[in-house]
């Protein structure tokens, strides 16, 4: 067993602090998801909270698995396969919309089963990494050369659109984080400025007539866009609303009661009060066991991650390596921020979970999936870095050293 294990990490390739970063808040996640577990034990009536913990450590081994073994393929090889995978997405996509699970009540079309298995899967998180490998080999493709807007719509955009449009009526915030994320990734691909302000403007427009059909028939997407306005008026409103404002009045109870050190590990009260408290909700909890020192070690984390993937991508090869490092990791720190920026009221309520510390599969395994593409890029690099200083001349090698 432990040569196994030997192996298995002799098989690491690609930048180690990603590696360790990654393992790092894997094994933190472990404390508040416990915490934070009781309310879920509680809710449903059996005060089990052991398996709530054990159903979270196997999501992270099937992350880590799939994580391992994405990082072991070439990346180039992710061109062909996000042309194969954009098809199946909307696929799935249209068959999450329309015939959706209910997760807990709510957001009846953002999760499908999985056939066999019972497991529930969000689909618009796995549509967002492979739509940002699809843009990035499209922005590769097109480096140096001189593109109209008419060329790239179809290519492009058309996918884009079509993506998003099937995303929006259940999960607006994530299709604001990919909309987001789309234009970041196609101005630093260099795509022409003047072309991308009609993009955003058009998304803007696209958005309003949504909203505004959605007024008009309320009964095509129930509740979900008078969640959304209420969401941020909320937010925007100075006055207190008991009942609008409970999730944030008890995450900020819990982040007021962290301080300096914390109440220390599984002391949270508010997790008893607080929906959503080992999801959404878990940096308040964190904030509240952990205190300022546990928040501030955690950001931390995100932001040597994110600096690590600044790093392998100024690295990379090849445009298409740079674009696709660039295009699955920032996602991940932005996220992350949008969870913390919603705990401390910075940000309104998004329902966007903290990757790699929040329990839940689809979050875990599409965070490992984009993580191992940016060490299937890093190992590529290494490969390439050792091949190089095998093949250079030893009088090279020694006028170096000298």
């Amino acid at each position: 067993m432990s040569n196994s294990f030997k192996n298995i990490l002799s098989g690491l390739q690609g930048d180690k602090a990603i590696w360790a970063i990654v393992a790092l808040l894997a094994l933190f996640s472990f404390l508040p998801v416990y915490s934070a577990a009781s309310n879920l034990a509680y809710i449903r009536g059996d005060g089990n909270t052991i398996r709530f913990l054990i159903k979270h450590g196997m999501h992270l081994v099937l992350g880590f698995a799939m994580l391992y073994g994405v990082h072991k393929i070439p990346y180039h090889y992710f061109k062909g396969l996000s042309v194969i995978f954009v098809p199946l997405v909307i696929l799935l996509l249209v068959v999450t919309l329309a015939q959706g699970t209910t997760v807990g009540g709510a957001n009846a079309s953002r999760w499908i089963k999985i056939p066999f298995v019972g497991i529930g899967f969000q689909t618009s998180t796995f549509a967002g990494v492979v739509l940002m490998v699809y843009v990035a080999r499209y922005l590769a493709k097109i480096k140096d050369t001189e593109v109209t807007f008419k060329e790239t719509l179809l290519p492009l955009w058309a996918p884009v659109a079509l993506v998003l449009a099937l995303i929006l009526p259940a999960n607006f915030s994530t299709t604001a984080i990919i909309f987001t994320m789309v234009i970041a990734l196609v101005f630093l691909g260099g795509y022409p400025l003047k072309y991308l302000g009609i993009i955003i403007a058009t998304g803007i427009v696209a958005l309003m007539f949504f909203v505004l059909l959605a007024k008009a028939f309320p009964g095509m997407f129930p509740n979900r866009v008078d969640t959304w306005i209420s969401r941020v008026e909320n937010f925007a409103n100075d006055e207190t609303n008991a009942d609008a404002d409970y999730q944030i009045e008890k995450a900020k109870i819990a982040i007021a009661s962290g301080g300096i050190f914390g109440q220390g590990p599984g002391k949270s009260v508010q997790k008893n009060f607080l929906p959503q408290s080992s999801s959404d909700f878990i940096y308040a909890i964190i904030v509240e066991e952990f205190g300022l020192v546990g928040a501030g070690f955690l950001m931390l984390c995100y932001m040597l991650l994110l600096f690590r993937i600044t790093v392998v991508a100024h690295k990379a090869e090849t445009v298409f390596a740079k674009l696709i490092v660039i295009g699955v990791g920032l996602p991940i720190v932005f996220q992350a921020l949008i969870n913390m920026a919603v705990a401390v009221e910075l940000f309104p309520v998004t329902g966007q979970t903290l990757p790699l510390v929040s329990s839940g599969g689809t979050s875990i395994w599409m965070t490992c999936l984009a993580i191992g593409i940016v060490l299937s890029v890093s190992a590529k690099r290494q490969v390439t870095k050792a091949k190089e200083e095998t093949e250079q001349n030893p009088l090279d090698i020694l006028s170096e050293a000298l």
